[in-house]
């Protein structure tokens, strides 16, 4: 067994860093120390029932005319603001709103709260800013997060998180819930595209470049809002696959995968965290004391809002039953250590909790402590100076650069599994037939979150939305497109098989659009995750014809396809690539544009048959046949950082410069990347470390570093990644992270050098 190196070195600068801060004076902290006064003295004044408002947020709904309408009804609003004093309000009525909608929206809100409650305070107005701020009429999408960490580009992501956020800005609202830090290793589970997919490294770096350029250099400027880190913690691996179902996970588990992007993004300043909708181990995370104080404040140091998720605290008596009372389930969860809950549809929440604290259940100083977190974020966001919608950051909406920024995003995401005989790129002169549910579809290449909350109602998307049928007709004119898919997903026409095969007559080539319609949340949940059968006949019937088929997978999460790949000449996966994926989707069939993508999941060959990338050396080893081992345990049809180019690349001269190293040094591994093909072309470069023996099984390898090059044809790259001991560190089986001597492989591509790292003394 490995001996402990670094265990005790992290402790002995953890005591002496503590020290350090607790040295520090009022004077050496200024700012910091003049919000907290300023806090307290607007506590002072308040009311108890002010202070339980302003952990109150509703939705939109409650402040509307009626169902139909996105009208205030004056007297709604006034008995919520006035009358219950919510202090937070969140989301849209059906669809998106116009930007003038919006500012009436937000203006009217604010006026009533600063003009006519007692102490003036903002209201915190909320949204679902996924992939682009979705929920505003003419805003620009990117592709969700799955789509995102295929690019494997951090400046990418950070170029589509400024944008969401100037456009999030630009409507009044300063807070957007995004974005989602949990891995996405379990492929039914429907909110698996709005992840960065199964890696914890790749997880975090994308995770905390998206915070940073959401909130800029802070949440106060023209085009920056608060983010909100979230699901806090579990939510992404339900057991049974399904939204909001029961997780089992072990604690050394939820510290080795889990609890690294968090830990990032609160060292990264992260404004708020939304809390995981289900339970882990038995105990819905909205009622754990453990995870919502000891986990995240106590040990994370979170100084920000936690908001629970829709409906979530009344569930834990309705849906969790492990309170007795509506009643009962407010208490657990603000003593649990919840700041606001997301009621949202009705007052409850506000009338049990000021029950709770007159009653002395519910100390007021609890209370004090979520208001001042509440208050220091709406100072922070810059409320209290300018509640309304600001002029300079209106300015920001709609810029034409963000269609560019768009059009990037989507390009860079697209995947390339299969290219057979070179058949892609497609010829310029051929004629094509389109063919399947996705080929004259919108909502498809968008999914979750766009315009509408499940996305399927294409008459909110913008006319200047194209669809793949669209895309390739403008690029090589409408008689050389054979196409009679219609735009209605689930229509029957898209599934005819006798169609496709007259069509074929015609046609050179074959681009089948398959997938998955647009879903959000529960409605999108799954039993199988096989294409369903249409679309497997479809492909059939495609290949029968003799033509070379090539396939576009557009969906949120792996579909098993093995059933029809084999007989492919291409294969490209586009994710959900939003607003200007039909274009990019085009531009890499025909060559404009070289795919560079990269798998951020392992892609399953079978729907029970699920294993990610960094699987435990056990879980490789299969026994087919008693006594006889084999190395076939992770067989997925596609790996994780698995794609192909339009050219050819090859990985040289991986070196390190020392051979051993002690804890207290750093190790910097160089390689040397060459395009060796006739094109030009991006490639991502990963580095994996192996750790060979530990005291908790190893895994088989991990990611470590990634970096994207650019190549001409001939063009060679030398790289340089610097990793330390810490970067080598695991839970051990008392669940402390520790970094073990011993020896560890570094690998890039199919180059390995091997280091030793010395345990002390040595």
């Amino acid at each position: 067994m490995k001996r402990n190196v670094v265990g005790t070195l992290i402790i002995i600068v953890f005591v002496a860093l503590g020290i350090l801060i607790s040295s520090l004076s009022p004077e050496q902290n200024p700012e910091s120390d003049a919000l907290d006064i300023q806090v307290q003295q607007l506590l002072n004044k308040m009311t108890v029932e002010e202070k339980v408002g302003q952990m109150t947020q509703v939705t939109i709904d409650l402040i509307l005319k009626d169902y139909k309408t996105n009208e205030i009804d004056e007297q709604k609003l006034r008995h919520a603001i006035l009358d219950k004093k919510v202090g937070s309000i969140l989301n849209v009525k059906e669809h998106a709103y116009t930007l003038d909608t919006w500012h009436k929206i937000i203006r009217r809100i604010q006026e009533l709260a600063v003009s006519q409650t007692p102490n003036k305070i903002p209201i915190l107005y909320g949204i679902d800013a996924i992939h682009g701020n979705n929920y505003v009429k003419g805003s620009t999408l990117f592709p969700h997060n799955i789509g995102m960490a295929a690019t494997r580009d951090l400046s990418l992501v950070e170029k589509t998180a400024k944008v969401t956020a100037a456009e999030t800005r630009a409507t009044g609202i300063r807070w957007n819930f995004d974005p989602v830090l949990g891995l996405g290793r379990q492929p039914l589970w429907s909110r698996f595209e709005e992840t960065f997919g199964e890696d914890v490294y790749l997880t975090s770096e994308l995770g905390v470049a998206a915070i940073k350029a959401y909130q800029g250099t802070g949440p106060d400027q023209y085009d920056n809002v608060a983010a909100c880190m979230k699901h806090f913690i579990g939510y992404s691996l339900p057991l049974s696959g399904k939204d909001r179902t029961p997780a089992h996970i072990p604690d050394n588990v939820i510290r080795e995968y889990l609890l690294p992007p968090f830990e990032r993004a609160v060292a990264a300043d992260v404004a708020t965290v939304m809390i995981n909708s289900g339970e882990v181990n038995g105990v819905p995370v909205h009622a754990s004391k453990y995870f919502l104080t000891t986990l995240l404040r106590d040990e994370l140091g979170f100084k920000g809002v936690a908001v629970s998720d829709w409906e979530d605290v009344i569930r834990l008596h309705s849906r969790h039953h492990v309170a007795d009372s509506p009643k009962e389930a407010v208490r657990l969860a603000i003593e649990a250590g919840l700041d606001m809950s997301m009621v949202p549809l009705d007052f409850s929440f506000y009338d049990l909790l000021l029950e709770l604290v007159k009653e002395g259940t519910i100390s007021e100083k609890r209370i004090d402590e979520s208001v001042a977190r509440i208050l220091k974020l709406k100072y922070a966001v810059n409320l209290f100076e300018d509640p309304f919608p600001e002029e300079e950051a209106i300015k920001k909406f709609q810029l034409p650069e963000y269609k560019e920024v768009a059009l990037e995003a989507a390009k860079a995401s697209m995947t390339l599994l299969k290219n057979e005989g070179g058949t892609l790129p497609l010829p310029a002169s051929a004629k094509v037939l389109l063919a399947g549910p996705a080929a004259n579809n919108v909502t498809s290449l968008h999914g979750s979150w766009s315009y509408t909350w499940q996305g399927r109602d294409d008459t909110h998307y913008p006319g200047s939305t194209l669809t793949i049928k669209e895309a390739f007709e403008n690029k090589v004119g409408k008689a050389n497109v054979i196409c009679h898919s219609v735009r209605s997903y689930e229509d029957e026409r898209n599934f005819d098989t006798a169609l496709l095969r007259s069509d074929a007559k015609n046609a050179d080539y074959i681009v089948l659009c398959l997938g998955e319609d647009a879903y959000a949340e529960s409605p999108g949940v799954i039993d199988d995750l096989t294409l369903d059968p249409r679309q497997q006949a479809l492909a059939q019937a495609a290949v029968a014809t003799g033509k070379p088929v090539i396939l576009v997978l557009i969906e949120g999460r792996p579909r098993v396809v093995s059933a029809v790949t084999d007989e492919m000449k291409g294969i490209l996966l586009a994710y959900r690539p939003a607003s200007q994926g039909a274009n990019a989707i085009v531009a890499t069939l025909l060559g404009e544009h070289n795919p560079s993508g990269v798998l951020p999941f392992s892609y399953p060959k079978s729907t029970g048959d699920v294993l990610a990338y960094d699987h435990k050396h056990p879980e490789r080893i299969r026994e087919d046949i008693p006594n006889t081992y084999g190395d076939g345990g992770y067989k997925p049809h596609w790996p994780f950082g698995y794609g192909l180019s339009y050219t050819s690349f090859k990985f040289s001269k991986l070196k390190v410069d020392k051979t051993t190293f002690s804890v207290d040094e750093s190790i910097t591994l160089t390689a040397t990347a060459t395009n060796t093909g006739s094109k030009e072309g991006n490639v991502v470069v990963e580095l994996y470390a192996r750790d060979l023996y530990a005291s908790v099984t190893p895994n088989f390898k991990r990611l470590k570093r990634f970096k994207k090059v650019n190549l001409q044809p001939g063009e060679s790259k030398n790289m340089a990644f610097t990793l330390t001991a810490a970067d080598l560190s695991f839970i051990n089986a008392v669940k402390e992270r520790v970094t073990e001597p011993g020896q560890f492989e570094f690998m890039i591509g199919e180059e390995t050098v091997s280091v030793e790292l010395l345990a002390t003394g040595s």
